[in-house]
């Protein structure tokens, strides 16, 4: 049997498109209807649907930002209210979408596309194209040489060159360095902006990578990434819509 989770902060849209589901694809089971994204992206690695269909717009965590941190073999509906020009984004990335407000036909080929056969190493791709064609792109300003990250008790510049990762920690962001971990209040998001995104790539929701300190990528028994750095005995997992990033290395 197949399984869904529907995210939408909208509890009459989330209950329409319910039963919509439940009379073009009778077979479907929801497992859980989230309120919002950091609720939906919680479910999804506790349930693993098979699909989630996802607004874009929602409290928390957008659909977008819930699409990146998916890590198992979960594919992805995004069900949005976004002018045309992002629907043809999607399109043209052959990623699927219903476009609100969500039609029986629409959504009847929407369905005939789930039920068919892909390979999911070209859904990854294609949510990949989608995301960064619709991610917010990093700002035009100078790029991010210092930060100032404390250890303890002590406030430090930290040259940015020499940081291997930056991670989300609850209310921090925490840059790692091959010395030490240091703590910085400033979100992931607002970093990937300001720094080099042909130095540190995004690897998660919660994760970017300084290229320059890459060791070497693993892939476990699932086949999910992970991702070996220099000066660091962990390893930091790939989320699946950053998977095909790294297929030339």
């Amino acid at each position: 049997m197949t399984t869904a989770l529907i995210a939408d902060d909208e509890p009459h849209l989330a209950r329409a498109l319910v039963q919509q589901l439940a009379e073009l694809w009778p077979a479907l089971q929801v497992l859980h209807v989230a309120r919002n994204g950091t609720e939906a992206a919680e479910r999804i690695a506790a349930l693993q649907p098979d699909v989630a269909f996802l607004d874009i717009q929602m409290p928390g965590l957008t659909g977008l930002e819930v699409a990146q941190g998916i890590e198992g073999a979960t594919r992805v509906v995004f069900v949005t209210a976004y002018d045309q020009y992002a629907v043809d984004a999607f399109e043209a990335s052959a990623v699927d979408y219903v476009l609100k407000p969500v039609k029986a036909d629409r959504l009847a080929r929407t369905v005939q596309r789930l039920q068919a056969p892909a390979p999911l190493a070209t859904d990854d791709e294609r949510l990949a194209a989608a995301l960064r064609q619709l991610l917010p792109t990093a700002s035009p300003a100078p790029k991010l040489r210092w930060i100032r990250a404390s250890q303890g008790e002590l406030t430090h510049q930290v040259d940015v060159a020499e940081v291997l990762f930056f991670q989300a920690d609850e209310k921090y962001t925490v840059a790692r360095t091959a010395q030490a971990e240091h703590l910085i209040r400033t979100p992931i998001h607002e970093l990937a902006a300001q720094l080099d995104p042909e130095q540190f790539w995004q690897v998660h929701r919660s994760t970017l990578v300084n290229l320059a300190h890459l060791a070497g990528t693993r892939r476990d028994e699932a086949s999910r990434l992970w991702l070996r750095i220099k000066g660091w005995d962990g390893e930091l997992r790939v989320s699946r819509a950053h998977v095909p990033r790294f297929k030339a290395m």
